[in-house]
Protein backbone atom coordinates (compact mmCIF):
# COMPACT_ATOMS: atom_id res chain seq x y z
CA UNK A 1 0.00 0.00 0.00
CA UNK A 2 1.23 3.73 -0.91
CA UNK A 3 0.34 6.71 0.96
CA UNK A 4 -1.54 9.50 -0.53
CA UNK A 5 1.31 12.33 -1.34
CA UNK A 6 -0.43 15.05 -3.28
CA UNK A 7 -4.20 15.86 -2.61
CA UNK A 8 -5.88 18.64 -4.23
CA UNK A 9 -9.41 19.31 -3.15
CA UNK A 10 -11.36 21.68 -4.75
CA UNK A 11 -8.96 24.15 -6.48
CA UNK A 12 -10.50 27.11 -8.27
CA UNK A 13 -8.04 29.39 -10.23
CA UNK A 14 -9.23 32.95 -11.81
CA UNK A 15 -7.61 35.22 -14.22
CA UNK A 16 -9.57 38.27 -13.28
CA UNK A 17 -13.54 37.06 -13.75
CA UNK A 18 -12.74 33.80 -16.15
CA UNK A 19 -12.24 31.11 -13.88
CA UNK A 20 -9.95 29.11 -15.96
CA UNK A 21 -10.26 26.03 -13.47
CA UNK A 22 -13.33 25.16 -11.28
CA UNK A 23 -13.08 22.73 -8.35
CA UNK A 24 -10.67 20.51 -9.65
CA UNK A 25 -10.27 17.71 -7.17
CA UNK A 26 -6.82 15.06 -7.76
CA UNK A 27 -4.90 12.74 -5.77
CA UNK A 28 -1.30 11.18 -6.54
CA UNK A 29 -0.11 8.41 -4.57
CA UNK A 30 3.59 8.06 -3.97
CA UNK A 31 5.64 5.80 -6.74
CA UNK A 32 2.82 6.32 -9.27
CA UNK A 33 2.08 8.53 -12.11
CA UNK A 34 -0.72 10.55 -12.39
CA UNK A 35 -2.18 11.97 -16.15
CA UNK A 36 -4.15 15.14 -16.53
CA UNK A 37 -5.28 14.93 -20.24
CA UNK A 38 -7.74 17.02 -21.88
CA UNK A 39 -7.89 18.83 -25.28
CA UNK A 40 -6.34 22.70 -25.17
CA UNK A 41 -7.92 25.51 -22.89
CA UNK A 42 -9.23 23.28 -20.58
CA UNK A 43 -7.06 24.39 -17.44
CA UNK A 44 -4.13 21.88 -17.78
CA UNK A 45 -1.21 24.46 -17.32
CA UNK A 46 -3.06 26.69 -15.10
CA UNK A 47 -3.97 23.77 -12.52
CA UNK A 48 0.32 22.87 -12.67
CA UNK A 49 1.04 26.70 -11.73
CA UNK A 50 -1.29 26.91 -9.28
CA UNK A 51 -0.06 23.68 -7.39
CA UNK A 52 3.26 24.80 -7.42
CA UNK A 53 2.33 28.25 -6.62
CA UNK A 54 3.19 30.30 -9.26
CA UNK A 55 -0.80 31.25 -9.61
CA UNK A 56 -3.15 32.18 -6.46
CA UNK A 57 -5.95 29.80 -6.10
CA UNK A 58 -9.10 28.37 -3.86
CA UNK A 59 -9.21 25.15 -2.58
CA UNK A 60 -6.69 23.04 -0.95
CA UNK A 61 -3.45 21.56 -1.84
CA UNK A 62 -1.90 18.96 0.85
CA UNK A 63 1.59 17.79 0.07
CA UNK A 64 2.78 14.94 2.58
CA UNK A 65 -0.89 15.70 4.15
CA UNK A 66 0.41 19.14 4.90
CA UNK A 67 -1.56 22.09 3.95
CA UNK A 68 1.20 24.04 1.66
CA UNK A 69 -1.41 26.91 0.08
CA UNK A 70 0.64 29.29 2.15
CA UNK A 71 4.36 28.08 1.25
CA UNK A 72 6.11 29.91 -1.66
CA UNK A 73 7.49 28.26 -5.26
CA UNK A 74 11.06 28.24 -3.50
CA UNK A 75 9.62 26.62 -0.27
CA UNK A 76 7.31 24.35 -2.31
CA UNK A 77 10.68 23.05 -4.50
CA UNK A 78 12.97 22.54 -1.39
CA UNK A 79 9.87 20.09 0.00
CA UNK A 80 10.37 18.38 -3.11
CA UNK A 81 7.38 19.73 -4.88
CA UNK A 82 9.21 20.54 -8.09
CA UNK A 83 7.82 21.65 -12.02
CA UNK A 84 9.00 20.97 -15.22
CA UNK A 85 7.58 23.59 -17.21
CA UNK A 86 6.06 23.28 -20.63
CA UNK A 87 8.10 25.75 -22.13
CA UNK A 88 11.12 24.39 -20.25
CA UNK A 89 12.62 27.89 -19.01
CA UNK A 90 16.12 27.28 -19.91
CA UNK A 91 18.99 29.78 -19.59
CA UNK A 92 20.00 29.32 -22.99
CA UNK A 93 23.14 31.57 -22.58
CA UNK A 94 24.49 28.96 -20.01
CA UNK A 95 26.04 25.66 -20.48
CA UNK A 96 24.38 22.75 -19.50
CA UNK A 97 26.42 22.14 -16.37
CA UNK A 98 25.47 25.60 -14.94
CA UNK A 99 21.69 25.04 -16.03
CA UNK A 100 21.80 21.99 -13.87
CA UNK A 101 24.29 23.40 -11.05
CA UNK A 102 20.84 25.73 -10.78
CA UNK A 103 18.21 23.19 -10.27
CA UNK A 104 20.29 22.41 -7.22
CA UNK A 105 19.82 25.77 -5.51
CA UNK A 106 17.22 25.04 -2.83
CA UNK A 107 19.14 21.63 -2.07
CA UNK A 108 22.69 22.67 0.49
CA UNK A 109 25.68 20.48 0.53
CA UNK A 110 28.48 20.52 -2.25
CA UNK A 111 29.05 16.79 -2.07
CA UNK A 112 25.45 15.77 -2.20
CA UNK A 113 25.00 18.39 -4.97
CA UNK A 114 27.88 16.25 -7.18
CA UNK A 115 26.62 12.97 -6.47
CA UNK A 116 23.11 14.12 -7.96
CA UNK A 117 25.17 15.50 -10.60
CA UNK A 118 26.84 12.53 -11.43
CA UNK A 119 22.91 10.80 -11.22
CA UNK A 120 22.11 13.20 -14.12
CA UNK A 121 24.48 12.70 -16.37
CA UNK A 122 24.43 8.66 -15.60
CA UNK A 123 20.51 9.03 -16.58
CA UNK A 124 20.96 11.37 -19.63
CA UNK A 125 24.56 10.32 -21.11
CA UNK A 126 23.81 13.26 -24.20
CA UNK A 127 23.59 15.90 -21.62
CA UNK A 128 27.23 14.70 -20.18
CA UNK A 129 28.35 14.56 -23.88
CA UNK A 130 27.29 18.24 -24.02
CA UNK A 131 27.95 19.61 -20.32
CA UNK A 132 30.07 22.33 -21.65
CA UNK A 133 27.55 23.23 -24.62
CA UNK A 134 24.88 26.26 -24.15
CA UNK A 135 21.85 25.17 -23.82
CA UNK A 136 20.74 27.68 -26.63
CA UNK A 137 22.11 25.05 -29.17
CA UNK A 138 20.74 21.62 -27.87
CA UNK A 139 17.85 19.84 -30.05
CA UNK A 140 14.26 19.41 -28.76
CA UNK A 141 14.39 16.51 -27.33
CA UNK A 142 17.87 17.41 -25.77
CA UNK A 143 16.35 20.89 -23.77
CA UNK A 144 13.56 18.85 -22.51
CA UNK A 145 16.40 16.10 -20.85
CA UNK A 146 18.15 18.89 -19.52
CA UNK A 147 14.83 20.39 -17.84
CA UNK A 148 14.34 16.94 -16.71
CA UNK A 149 17.82 16.51 -15.17
CA UNK A 150 17.45 20.31 -13.69
CA UNK A 151 14.13 19.49 -12.21
CA UNK A 152 16.36 15.87 -10.85
CA UNK A 153 19.09 18.13 -9.26
CA UNK A 154 16.30 19.21 -6.55
CA UNK A 155 15.70 16.03 -5.26
CA UNK A 156 12.14 15.74 -5.76
CA UNK A 157 9.60 13.25 -4.59
CA UNK A 158 6.92 14.80 -6.95
CA UNK A 159 7.65 15.87 -10.21
CA UNK A 160 4.96 17.97 -12.01
CA UNK A 161 5.97 17.71 -15.96
CA UNK A 162 3.59 19.57 -18.40
CA UNK A 163 3.65 18.63 -21.69
CA UNK A 164 7.13 17.19 -21.97
CA UNK A 165 6.39 15.49 -25.27
CA UNK A 166 5.35 19.16 -27.17
CA UNK A 167 7.29 19.80 -30.54
CA UNK A 168 9.52 16.84 -30.11
CA UNK A 169 10.13 13.77 -33.37
CA UNK A 170 7.63 10.68 -32.25
CA UNK A 171 11.07 8.78 -31.65
CA UNK A 172 12.49 11.33 -29.13
CA UNK A 173 8.69 10.87 -27.64
CA UNK A 174 9.23 7.39 -26.87
CA UNK A 175 12.69 8.04 -25.28
CA UNK A 176 11.25 10.41 -22.64
CA UNK A 177 8.40 8.72 -22.12
CA UNK A 178 10.60 5.67 -21.16
CA UNK A 179 12.77 8.30 -19.16
CA UNK A 180 9.54 8.93 -17.16
CA UNK A 181 8.78 5.48 -16.49
CA UNK A 182 12.42 4.72 -15.18
CA UNK A 183 11.76 7.89 -12.90
CA UNK A 184 8.76 6.38 -11.00
CA UNK A 185 10.95 2.77 -11.05
CA UNK A 186 13.54 4.87 -9.10
CA UNK A 187 10.73 6.07 -7.10
CA UNK A 188 9.89 9.31 -8.09
CA UNK A 189 5.98 10.28 -8.43
CA UNK A 190 4.97 11.98 -11.03
CA UNK A 191 2.17 14.29 -12.36
CA UNK A 192 1.72 14.54 -16.02
CA UNK A 193 -0.02 17.16 -17.77
CA UNK A 194 0.20 15.76 -21.33
CA UNK A 195 -2.11 16.28 -25.15
CA UNK A 196 -0.34 12.85 -26.51
CA UNK A 197 -3.14 11.25 -24.75
CA UNK A 198 -2.38 7.92 -25.78
CA UNK A 199 1.08 7.87 -24.39
CA UNK A 200 0.07 9.36 -21.41
CA UNK A 201 -2.38 6.43 -20.62
CA UNK A 202 0.19 4.17 -21.38
CA UNK A 203 2.47 5.05 -18.96
CA UNK A 204 0.21 6.49 -16.30
CA UNK A 205 -1.41 4.12 -13.21
CA UNK A 206 -4.47 6.47 -12.82
CA UNK A 207 -5.77 9.25 -15.05
CA UNK A 208 -7.93 12.45 -15.31
CA UNK A 209 -9.40 14.45 -17.98
CA UNK A 210 -9.76 17.96 -17.36
CA UNK A 211 -12.63 19.39 -20.03
CA UNK A 212 -13.28 23.64 -20.01
CA UNK A 213 -11.70 23.56 -16.12
CA UNK A 214 -13.25 20.42 -14.82
CA UNK A 215 -12.77 17.11 -14.61
CA UNK A 216 -15.21 15.17 -16.33
CA UNK A 217 -13.45 11.32 -16.13
CA UNK A 218 -11.17 9.95 -14.10
CA UNK A 219 -9.90 6.34 -13.53
CA UNK A 220 -7.27 3.77 -13.95
CA UNK A 221 -5.37 4.57 -16.80
CA UNK A 222 -5.77 1.33 -18.73
CA UNK A 223 -9.72 2.15 -18.17
CA UNK A 224 -9.82 5.25 -19.54
CA UNK A 225 -7.60 4.12 -22.62
CA UNK A 226 -10.73 1.88 -23.66
CA UNK A 227 -13.27 4.29 -22.51
CA UNK A 228 -15.48 5.19 -26.08
CA UNK A 229 -15.52 8.84 -25.33
CA UNK A 230 -11.98 9.35 -24.54
CA UNK A 231 -10.79 6.73 -27.55
CA UNK A 232 -13.38 8.94 -29.80
CA UNK A 233 -12.57 12.23 -28.50
CA UNK A 234 -8.52 11.72 -27.70
CA UNK A 235 -7.41 8.68 -28.67
CA UNK A 236 -8.29 8.94 -32.05
CA UNK A 237 -10.01 5.16 -33.30
CA UNK A 238 -12.52 2.62 -31.87
CA UNK A 239 -12.68 1.41 -28.66
CA UNK A 240 -11.49 -2.12 -29.43
CA UNK A 241 -8.44 -0.68 -31.66
CA UNK A 242 -7.28 0.68 -28.35
CA UNK A 243 -7.62 -2.01 -26.51
CA UNK A 244 -5.70 -4.50 -28.93
CA UNK A 245 -2.88 -1.59 -28.96
CA UNK A 246 -2.13 -1.79 -25.24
Amino acid sequence: MTSTLLAVRALSVSYGKVEAVHRVSLEVRERSIVTVIGPNGAGKTTLLSAIIGLLPSNGGIAYFGRDVTSLSVEQRVANGLVLVPEKRELFGSMTVADNLQLGAFSQRGERDSARRLADVYRRFPRLADRKDQLAATLSGGERQMLALGRALMARPKLLLLDEPSLGLAPLIVREIFAIVADLKAAGVAILLVEQNARAALKVADYGYVLETGEVSLEGPADQLATNSRVVDTYLGGSTRAAHNAR
